[in-house]
């Protein structure tokens, strides 16, 4: 039996995913915009946020979710954490418009709660193509919930500054965990520590 023997009808003449048809960002994020995967979170967003930066960024930084302010203007990372997360990057030598700055979850979680496992799968084939359509030389898992995502089981704690490689439609990318600026937020004395961590950041750009 051939390969297409094995198809069913319904295969063979199925709409080919709209996720990996879209050949820009601006296509995706027009997707994303309009994504009602989950009924919950569709219904209580304000809007849904896909992403910032340049198409072209050498380093993709992904979070968590969006909070209010996110919510609210449909960027990530506006709020406090977003003010320090610029901040560590001018530190190391980076300007926030050169970088593209995503989360996990596209949409608000109610009341801030944890993300679903189930709605980390639905979102999970938008942020495979954005890193797919921009190419990153490395992608910065900030935080838990994103590095747990890409590499189940291992902690921030023990990872944060270990990079390593993972296949992402077919080409080895860099990841590199870090711990999320919001910690810095709520515990001033992890400040010297988080901004230590960032300035891996700066060494493995010069090295890819």
């Amino acid at each position: 039996m051939t390969e297409l023997e094995g198809l069913s009808q319904g295969d063979l003449f199925a709409p080919p995913d709209p996720i990996l048809t879209c050949t820009t960002l601006d296509e995706l994020h027009g997707l994303i915009r309009d994504c009602v995967k989950c009924d919950e979170l569709a219904e209580y967003r304000t809007q849904a946020v896909p992403g910032v930066g340049p198409a072209n960024a050498r380093v993709f930084f992904i979070g968590e979710a969006p909070g209010r302010w996110e919510d609210e203007q449909g960027e990530p990372f506006v709020g406090d954490a977003g003010a320090y997360l610029t901040e560590l990057l001018e530190k190391i030598g980076l300007n926030r418009s050169e970088v593209f700055i995503s989360n996990i979850l596209k949409c608000r979680p109610p009341d801030n709660r944890n993300p679903k496992t189930q709605e980390m799968d639905a979102c999970a084939p938008y942020l495979e193509r954005q890193i797919e359509l921009i190419g990153p030389a490395l992608v910065v898992l900030l935080g838990r919930v994103a590095l747990e995502r890409f590499f189940p089981k291992e902690k921030i704690t023990e990872a944060a500054t270990k990079p390593r490689r993972k296949a992402i439609g077919g080409r080895q990318i860099t990841f590199l965990p870090l711990l999320h600026p919001a910690f810095g937020i709520r515990r001033q004395d992890l400040k010297p520590e988080i901004e230590q961590q960032f300035w891996k950041i700066r060494e493995l750009l010069d090295q890819l």
